[in-house]
Order: structure tokens, then C-alpha cells, then sequence
């Protein structure tokens, strides 16, 4: 049986929901912001296209590390903007409101008015082409 991946071997293991994700840390990296997942290397990405049940070849391993390493870098960006003045929101637009027509019951068509465009009908019903294939 392989030793769990832990801190003291040089990888940050989080859980969710009992599903871990092992990332290699760099050497003095710290987990209180995202430097220590700036290691997003090709045996990273594999390892999590492993975990997804994926398989990829080397050039999308390639092209999706970098990808990776790029998101993360933004992120960091995002990071350096002074939020403390921000009151927290759940949308960017908090001040709009969806207005909603009230649920009140109304009478519904008759079937011939509603069938009464239809292409094709048999009896009060619609028929149209099968979707499903091999039916």
C-alpha cells in the first residue's frame, strides 16, 4: 500500500466531499493563497486527468498544464486588488430585481386552435419525427 500523499512529502492534499486532489508543492510554498498551486505541471495535469478517468495525449498535456498555469496566474492578479472597501455581494448587480408576472391560472387552448398549425397531428396529439435512434 502506497504512504498518503501529505504536507511533510511535499504535496497540499484537499478534500470535498471525499474526493482528494494532490498537488506538488513548491519548495517554501505556502497554501494561504495560491502560490503553492502554481506547480501545475504535465504530471499534475495527469494526474487529475487520471482521477477523472480521462485520458490525454502529450501535446494536451501540455497545452492544458499551460492553460492551467495561466488561469492560476490571473488569479493571482485578482488577488493584489485591495477589496477591503467592497461590500461582499452575491451578483455584481445586486441593486437589480427580476420582476415576475404573477401565477394566476388562465384558460388554456382549445386542441383544435392549438393543433391548428400543426404539420402533422393524430387526434389531440402532435406527432413528430422520432429523435431517439434505432426507435
Amino acid at each position: 500500500m502506497d504512504r498518503p500523499l501529505t504536507r511533510e512529502r511535499g504535496y497540499d492534499v484537499s478534500s470535498h466531499s471525499r474526493t482528494y486532489l494532490a498537488l506538488p508543492l513548491k519548495t517554501g510554498a505556502s497554501c494561504g493563497n495560491l502560490d503553492c498551486m502554481k506547480a501545475i505541471d504535465k504530471k499534475t495535469v495527469q494526474h487529475v486527468a487520471h482521477l477523472a478517468r480521462l485520458e490525454f495525449d502529450e501535446s494536451q498535456l501540455e497545452l492544458y498544464s499551460s492553460q492551467l498555469a495561466s488561469i492560476l496566474s490571473y488569479i493571482d492578479k485578482l488577488n493584489e486588488i485591495d477589496t477591503s472597501s467592497t461590500q461582499p455581494t452575491s451578483h455584481p448587480l445586486a441593486s437589480l430585481k427580476n420582476v415576475f408576472r404573477s401565477d394566476a391560472p388562465k384558460p388554456s387552448l382549445a386542441p383544435d386552435e392549438a393543433l391548428s398549425n400543426a404539420p402533422a397531428k393524430d387526434g389531440n396529439f402532435f406527432v413528430v419525427p422520432p429523435v431517439i435512434e434505432g426507435k
